[in-house]
């Protein structure tokens, strides 16, 4: 019943306090995601601000110098590359940035959105997967807009996101190898529930396809796109009777450890074994030799994503946009042709 009271008259705070039976400091305390107000009472508040269609108007309400960046964790120069676009694109409108960690890859934590209603940011650019409902919803009704970047899994068409090109990068990284000459060539995948690791797998056994050459299992391992993968899987791929004359690693990280896993048993990169890795981030320079890796934008990625969200906040009704962003085959130094079988001998 309440739900059409408000519905059927302008939607202000005043009457969503009188429909859910509460004042309208208890309804501002909702709003701005402070504590003393019970569970059951924010939750009905929370309703009424959602079937209202009730949206804050205006910049006025916000801290208008602040942008949200939310990671799942920091911990890499991958998550920098990121930072680095978001903040070059806020310091070009005059502001700041503040950094969180929440969650894990799929979603933020759910104490996170409490947090953030207190803050107050223009908006929020978040590298999850997705978002619960019930947290945009309570990001909608603030007039606090949101978008997803590179999503660990496919987002909601509701979810504005910026990705980027994982199986054309899967693709031209296995057609690279091939091109050299290599037949037995290993893959490091991430973590099977992340969309972008599918789709560079998926790239892997496209061009594998093209040239007709069978799907060898035993040339697939898994990690979570970490240094630690690249050395165990590395390690065990090249332990092999037949080991692959070349890898691809799902990122940079793992590739890292590819080398170490070389290394270890003597191979010579890229006399002995020929890696590939994905991201291009600063350090597959400084390797010795400099990795051959698919540049995947990161930093244009996030630049993209906080003009998104800037966009977002002075056109709450334009439509969602979902952007993949292309990728490109970087070569350098870890790449070459296989050896042939009268070299091995």
């Amino acid at each position: 019943m309440s739900e059409q009271k408000v519905s059927s008259r302008r939607a202000t705070l005043a009457a969503i306090a009188l429909d859910a039976s509460v004042s309208m400091s208890t309804v501002s305390k909702v709003l701005n995601g402070r504590s003393g107000v019970s569970d059951p009472v924010r939750d009905r508040v929370e309703q009424l601000l959602h079937s209202s269609g009730y949206s804050r108007r205006g910049l006025e309400q916000s801290h208008a110098s602040l942008l949200e960046l939310v990671f799942p964790n920091v911990d890499s120069e991958w998550s920098l590359e990121l930072i680095r676009g978001v903040d070059r694109v806020a310091r070009e409108h005059g502001m700041s940035v503040v950094l969180t960690e929440s969650g894990d890859r799929h979603s933020p934590a759910p104490d996170w959105i409490d947090g953030v209603l207190q803050r107050r940011p223009v908006g929020v650019i978040l590298v999850f997967s997705d978002l619960p409902a019930d947290h945009k919803r309570r990001l909608r009704t603030r007039n606090i807009p949101f978008v997803v970047i590179d999503p660990a899994g496919d987002p909601a068409p509701d979810v504005p996101s910026i990705g980027s090109a994982n199986w054309a990068g899967g693709l031209m990284a296995t057609r690279h190898l091939l091109e050299l000459g290599h037949r037995r060539i290993g893959v490091i995948t991430g973590p099977d529930d992340m969309m972008c690791s599918r789709a560079r797998v998926s790239g892997y056994r496209a061009a594998l396809d093209e040239v007709g050459i069978a799907i060898d299992p035993k040339l697939i391992d898994s990690g979570t796109f970490r240094y630690a993968d690249g050395v165990e899987a590395g390690t065990r791929l090249l332990a092999q009777a037949d080991r692959p004359t070349a890898i691809f690693a799902g990122n940079d990280l793992q590739a890292f450890g590819v080398y170490e896993a070389a290394r270890s048993v003597g191979l010579a990169i890229p006399r002995d074994l020929s890696i590939v890795g994905y991201d291009d981030i600063p350090p597959a320079r400084w390797m010795g030799p400099q990795l051959t890796t698919v540049r995947q934008p990161l930093a244009e990625m996030a630049e993209q994503a906080t003009r998104l969200v800037l966009a977002l906040r002075t056109d709450p009704g334009r439509s969602i946009a979902r952007l993949d962003l292309a990728t490109s085959l970087i070569v350098r130094g870890s790449t070459a042709p296989p050896k042939t079988t009268k070299e091995t001998r």
